[in-house]
């Protein structure tokens, strides 16, 4: 068979007509394949199932288990079948599936095959290796699942977020709170403009840089946790492998050797008890930062205690690595069997545990047995390879509560946010000076997934932590949005509401087809209608509202701006202007994405429609907050139907325009004293949606006269 073709892809990067998320239009002609339904296709099915035999999860319309390989017993095209593979293959990658859906397009053997879209280059490789896998099934020739699966999780890896921020996101969807990513790695920005907060990874915009320089100066860290009581090994830096053997004698055996500067436990040397294992300790700590420090190794393991927001919400106690002989294998080879085969090992960020590898510190560690790594130990000989550095256990409930309370001391003392405190300690559940405990470092900027994948024992929340922390329960996240869309009108309405917004003293940011506005000053010349223009005023710190006009060839081309806005306004829709070159070539989906602005309105929000224009009308239904009506005639039927049952329009009655709730009616200002109503009685629809809008924010009626009333187009810049 003649293989599937894609012709275009079309990446919706905000809510759209399909879904409130980001998806993947794959423009697919199936060619001949419109002529053969899966069910005849023979023995495409068994080749299926057999290679992805987790496609039986895949409910589809009969919302059953195994639904979906019973649509292809039954027969489906192959347009259907390629969404369904790409989403699996992604969730193969341990990326969630998703939405998805498959439509026919207005030529035959034509289809939309849409998907949820977590990184765009991502899903477009997981739908062609989706096209590549069904058409091998097809035509019965090899594909390799695994290989095409590793492919597509080696390109997340890079892509993607990473576990930590992605974990913080996700908390912060939980809370409906919106993010942007603002580059190619984790800087992410959470809430919109004025609202907003940023993170990058496990440090957030109130992360001290200052608190930040401190912790990476271990010396400097433990001087002023000594200063405030924090218990601390006894130590010092040293400048020679000779100071280091002095300081150690002063401190005492054993003792620690670590850089002064260093992190993620790098050349850091415990329970050393010879000059010979402390001056290699030293060059290899040397190598690792700028300065070395010789502290009294304390008993005990070591312990992660996660502080957020002077919380701690999460604690990780350390393991031994050690291996037993069997007579016959080398240490190096009992490392690989008996510690690196363990699933939870790995080289990304997805493994909770790292790979064990035989390094200077392991080295010394085997040493102390009288061994080295190609020695063959007798069997039921344990070897300690690794004593730090291997967080395991989730221990978070066994914390004694002064020992959380110092923790939380500790970060407070140092200045950040969110720290990650190492500390040693014998037994976590009682107080660290029962024991002699101490803490020995304290981390800005610390690893999430420990506590959001233990090795063993029930993950912490703590992405939700940092998300509460930021945004605590009942702080705005959300600026107001006010979004435009319609077939006509959409440009006027959207300069004259941020207009009639900037009377409330509200630093406005307007985005429509005359340019990018803020606070009334044009910043951009041309058509400011795409995706990334809305973009901009979210993603602007001074920015307390924003306006934001989506033409419909806008909308079809890159789904909208922001995921949810305080009032959406259509203006009205023209069955007449399709869109062929998006697909739209018919009434009905040229309704499904103007709805789209409708469906995205807030509970506490309100959607501001066109009584006069019946397509518009019926959109009241979908509106998940309130309606507001506007129209010419305040007789109108649906307007006094509206009004009977409590709801508010803004109307004309007589020679006034009239702002109408329920049985009242207080009377706004003479259409006479409108200077754009007196230009042209053209303008009166965009008119009345404008102060629908203003009405619909909390303006008062006072500040809506005094802004329609001296409203003026200001002229706009030329394009250069």
């Amino acid at each position: 068979m003649k293989p599937i073709e894609f012709y275009k892809f079309v990446h919706l990067r905000g809510p759209n007509m399909w879904t409130y998320c980001p998806v993947l239009e794959v423009w697919t002609d199936i060619g001949e394949l419109e002529d053969y339904p899966s069910n005849l296709l023979p023995g495409f099915q068994e080749r299926l199932s057999a290679w992805m035999p987790s496609l039986v999860e895949h409910r589809c319309s009969y919302e059953e288990r195994g639904g979906f390989l019973r649509r292809v017993q039954e027969g489906t095209w192959v347009g259907h079948i390629v969404e369904h593979v790409a989403l699996e293959l992604q969730t193969l990658t341990g990326m969630p599936g998703g939405f998805g859906r498959t439509r026919e397009m207005g030529k035959r053997g034509h289809y939309k095959i849409v998907l949820q879209v977590w990184q765009e280059d991502v899903t477009r490789k997981a739908v062609e290796l989706a096209r590549d896998l069904v058409m091998a099934a097809i035509n019965d020739t090899p594909f390799d699942v695994a290989a095409a699966r590793e492919t597509l999780a080696d390109m997340a890896d890079s892509l993607c977020l990473g576990p930590s921020t992605a974990a913080i996101v996700n908390a912060a969807d939980e809370r409906r709170i919106p993010a942007i990513r603002l580059n190619d790695g984790n800087l992410v920005q959470l809430g919109h403009g004025a609202r907003q907060r940023r993170i990058w990874t496990a440090e957030t915009d109130r992360t001290s840089a200052i608190a930040e320089s401190v912790s990476r100066d271990k010396d400097l860290t433990k001087e002023l946790l000594g200063y405030c009581g924090v218990p601390v090994p006894e130590g010092r830096l040293v400048d020679s492998a000779e100071d280091a053997w002095e300081a150690a004698r002063e401190i005492g055996l054993p003792v620690c050797v670590k850089p002064y500067d260093g992190n993620h436990g790098r050349g850091v040397f415990i329970d050393l008890k010879t000059r010979e294992e402390i001056a290699t300790a030293y060059g290899v700590a040397l190598d690792e930062g700028s300065g070395v420090m010789v502290e009294r190794s304390i008993s005990g393991v070591e312990h992660r205690l996660l502080v957020v927001g002077g919380k701690m919400v999460a604690a990780m106690k350390g393991d031994l690595v050690a291996v037993t002989g069997d007579g016959k294998q080398t240490i190096r080879e009992l490392i690989a069997s008996q510690v690196n085969s363990d699933p939870r090992r790995g080289t990304t960020e997805e493994h909770p545990l790292n790979v064990i590898r035989i390094d200077t510190a392991a080295r010394m560690e085997i040493a102390r047995h009288g061994y080295t790594e190609d020695s063959v130990p007798a069997a039921g000989r344990t070897i300690v390879i690794q004593r730090s550095g291997n967080h395991a256990f989730e221990v978070t409930d066994e914390v004694h509560p002064e020992t959380a309370r110092i923790a939380c001391l500790a970060a407070r003392i140092v200045g950040l946010d969110i720290a990650g405190i190492d500390l040693v300690a014998e037994d976590i559940a009682r107080p660290l000076a029962e024991q002699k405990g101490a803490i020995v470092e304290v981390n800005a900027g610390p690893s999430l997934l420990m506590h959001l994948k233990p090795a063993i024992g029930t993950p912490r929340p703590v992405g939700r932590a940092i998300v509460d922390h930021l945004f605590p329960e009942g702080d705005p996240f959300r600026i107001p949005v006010v979004g435009v869309t319609g077939s006509r009108d959409t440009t006027p309405v959207a300069r004259i509401v941020a207009s009639l917004i900037s009377f409330s003293n509200r630093f406005t940011g307007l985005a429509c087809a005359q340019g990018l506005f803020l606070n009334g000053r044009q910043v951009e010349a041309g058509d400011c209608t795409r995706w990334e223009h809305g973009q901009r005023l979210l993603m602007n710190r001074s920015v307390e509202a924003a306006v934001i006009e989506n033409p419909p060839e806008m909308m079809a081309a890159e789904g909208l701006a922001y995921d949810r806005c305080q009032v959406g306004v259509v203006t009205a829709i023209d069955p007449a202007a399709l869109m062929p070159q998006h697909g739209i070539e018919d009434g009905d989906y040229l309704y499904k994405v103007l709805r789209t602005q409708v469906d995205v309105v807030l509970k506490g929000g309100a959607a501001v429609l066109n009584a006069d224009d019946p397509m518009v009308a019926e959109m009241a239904e979908l509106s998940d907050g309130e309606v507001i009506f506007f129209g010419a005639d305040a007789a109108a039927p649906l307007i006094v139907e509206h009004r009977r049952q409590g709801g508010r329009a803004v109307v004309v009655r007589d020679t006034q325009i009239v702002l109408a709730a329920a049985a009242l009616e207080a009377p706004l200002i003479e259409l006479a004293a409108v200077p754009l109503w007196q230009d042209s009685v053209a303008h009166l629809p965009g008119i009345l949606a404008a102060l629908g809008a203003g009405w619909a924010l909390g303006l008062s009626p006072e500040m809506l006269r005094a802004g329609i009333e001296t409203y003026r187009p200001a002229p706009v810049a030329a394009v250069a």
